[in-house]
């Protein structure tokens, strides 16, 4: 032991956080599915989607220290029905990241819904549909050629959680193939579940090089996602630098990079009150969760002038809770957006265009004024193309109009 730990404990003193022994607390796994899946393909069960030199991977930590690869280049993106559907911006910005670092990605148009928001809500289908939409997807991505990036958290851990029915079910399995022998599809599953956020932290340096705006005087707090760090739990990125690694580094990692001022609040641990089924059964709770345990703790305790998350249900929840709040005269109204996006605007990116905060429900422009960013300009140009779509004078919006 550190002579200045030994020191600080005999005279009561906690040590400080840069003395600190980073020891991982609590049982660590007996084994990695890593190694399982590997196993399972010796026998013929499946193919193990790896990832490919030319995919440019970064090692990074997990939380009990195993060592995680995440794909930069060549990347299949498992988009999310939330984010299409709430907070399209969400999407755009990853794509939009990639596109100004220079990445290659496959954006496909034939992946399906996870379906995990109805199976956490108790009210579809059965464990071998459930790994069948899974494989179904993992497979395509195998067949173009790209390594699949999960854009949501639930599809995320729940992908997490169809892996290890597969491992340790071979009816399963058996069950799983039938389906995949119809749909004339391979029986896939990647080395590796990557989370869009994985890739957003091994980039941040790189997103800090290309940053334009100035966020020193920006206070940010961050809830990292249940589905992200509570399933399956040693999957989830750590950094011994960030937290004495007592938390999750993806997002928080990002915003000290970026030069922002990373706030604590605490209730970081809580539920943003989505819940893995609250959402869609007692939303009422989740709105007064959300406002009263989270927004309301940060307003008090740190008071930000944003708070990042990076889930689609995380998002939509801390996001379009606070009207109601508000009207109820509650402590409220703290802009709420994804690490992706902000990310983006500090590139640069279009407000509107391509991070479009219009969706979201708590107004942004004061944010958007301390960033540095003309958001009446901004909007009277998102007015124009708007115009010429609706004028029939262009189809759709494309990259080269953002």
């Amino acid at each position: 032991m550190p002579l200045t730990i030994l020191n600080n404990q005999l005279g009561g003193v906690p040590p400080k956080a840069k003395d600190r022994v980073f020891d991982r607390k609590g049982k660590k796994p007996e084994h990695y599915y890593r190694d399982q899946l590997f196993e399972l393909e010796e026998k013929g069960e499946l193919v193990v989607h790896r990832i490919a030199e030319e995919q440019d991977a970064v090692e990074i930590e997990t939380k009990y220290g195993r060592k995680k690869k995440v794909p930069r280049d060549m990347t299949w993106h498992h988009k999310s029905c939330g984010q299409c559907g709430h907070i399209p911006g969400y999407s755009t910005s990853i794509f939009w990241l990639l596109r100004e670092l220079g990445y290659t990605y496959e954006d496909p148009r034939d992946q399906t819904s996870c379906t995990a928001w109805n199976y956490y809500a108790s009210s579809t289908s059965n464990p071998a549909a459930q790994a069948a939409v899974a494989l179904r997807n993992f497979a395509q991505a195998y067949e173009d050629g790209y390594y699949p990036i999960i854009h949501c958290g639930t599809s995320y851990g729940h992908y997490k959680e169809v892996r290890e029915e597969l491992i340790h079910h071979p009816k399963l399995r058996d069950q799983t193939k039938r389906v995949m022998d119809k749909l004339g599809k391979p029986m896939v599953f990647p080395e590796e579940i990557v989370h869009y956020s994985e890739w957003v932290h091994v980039m941040r340096d790189a997103i800090a090089e290309h940053q334009t705006l100035d966020f020193s005087d920006i206070t940010v707090t961050v809830h990292p996602a249940c589905h992200y760090h509570k399933l399956v739990v040693e999957d989830a990125v750590y950094d011994k630098e960030l937290y004495d690694g007592q938390r999750t580094a993806v997002v928080s990692s990002l915003v000290k990079a970026l030069g922002a001022n990373l706030a604590d609040y605490s209730t970081w641990h809580d539920c943003c009150g989505f819940g893995f089924r609250h959402i869609l059964v007692s939303r009422d709770f989740s709105r007064s969760f959300a406002t009263i345990r989270k927004i309301e703790r940060m307003k008090e305790e740190a008071n930000p002038d944003v708070t990042l998350t990076h889930d689609t249900g995380c998002v939509t929840t801390l996001d379009k809770s606070q009207f109601a709040a508000k009207a109820h005269g509650r402590n409220v109204g703290i802009p709420v957006m994804s690490d992706a996006q902000f990310a983006a605007l500090a590139m640069g990116a279009h407000p509107y265009k391509i991070c479009q905060l219009h969706w979201h429900g708590v107004d942004n422009r004061p944010l958007m004024e301390k960033m540095g960013i003309d958001h009446e300009a901004a909007w009277t140009e998102f007015e124009e193309i708007a115009a010429k779509v609706k004028s029939g004078e262009i189809e759709y919006m494309s990259w080269e109009d953002c």
